[in-house]
């Protein structure tokens, strides 16, 4: 595995863009997918030679003048720029050893006493660290429900969960193209990685993409075998002793048809999970 992140990045981003996204002309015919390396070094404002160097690894930690103008001329989204910028060592990198996966007593109360509202607590790879029982049942499809990546990429049950899965794809790349920004070195992310780059030809496309994306907030989509369809937004916070992990807590509109679907799913799982009555 190459470990020239910053240029592998770079090329991604390059090959995304076309000259006319940045409002050059294409002439003739070009041998590569997206921008050359010319282009690039114009629209930055400096030297091909430099800019090749770069690509190819042979400088690694640009300035940061540098990376603003790469930022600006390969059209990136804050996400991306904070992305290219810790590639770079131009950041401080928050480092996967300095965090941990146990979940403190105070947050497994905050997230039980959410009963209508699906609320987890994952790291930065996606894994499901604790779950309140109507974040259980929401995932009931899953077997195991451990890794948000791994179930919609190569659970059976994921195209049919999340009924918009392209988006949810994207989505899910990008929060570990992230991460992979975060920690170059974490093992778990590339032993994650390389599961789904084995089992899905989807996630090795998306990969190479090299596209960066947070978890903040947004509306998820899913479709449930217990109560079919549910519109649930959610919301993501970053916990401040547990650096690392974040607690996402689903909502449904009020009165929406989303909501009764969800409160009926809550009654089906505690139905399903209470202790039969005692007989004797």
């Amino acid at each position: 595995m190459t470990d020239n992140h910053l240029g592998e990045f770079l090329r991604a981003r390059r090959a995304a863009l076309q000259p006319t996204d940045v409002g050059m002309p294409s002439h003739g015919t070009r041998r590569v997918a997206g921008l050359r390396r010319e282009e690039v070094a114009v629209l930055a404002g400096m030297n091909a030679d430099y800019y090749t160097r770069l690509e190819q690894g042979r400088d690694r930690h640009p300035s940061a003048q540098v990376l603003d103008a790469l930022g600006r001329a390969l059209r990136l989204d804050p996400d991306a720029r904070a992305h290219l910028y810790r590639l770079a060592g131009a950041v401080p990198v928050d480092r996967f050893a300095a965090t941990t996966d146990q979940v403190g007593a105070a947050l497994r109360q905050v997230i039980d006493g959410h009963p209508g509202a699906p609320a987890l607590v994952i790291n930065r790879t996606l894994d499901v660290l604790a779950s309140n029982a109507i974040a259980d049942a929401l995932h009931a499809p899953f077997d195991p429900a451990d890794n948000l990546a791994r179930m919609a990429f190569i659970d059976p049950a994921g195209r049919q969960f999340y009924t918009r899965w392209d988006s949810t794809a994207r989505a899910t790349v990008g929060h570990l193209r992230q991460a992979a920004g975060r920690d170059p070195n974490n093992p778990r992310l590339w032993e994650l990685v390389g599961l789904l780059t084995e089992h899905s030809a989807d996630f090795a496309r998306l990969w190479n993409t090299h596209t960066v994306r947070g978890k903040t907030q947004d509306n998820k989509h899913f479709h449930h075998p217990d109560v079919g369809p549910l519109t649930l937004g959610y919301q993501v916070f970053d916990v401040a002793d547990a650096p690392g992990q974040q607690l996402v807590i689903y909502q449904a509109e009020p009165d929406s048809p989303s909501a009764q679907a969800l409160a009926l799913l809550g009654s089906v799982h505690a139905t399903r999970t209470s202790p039969p009555p005692d007989r004797t």
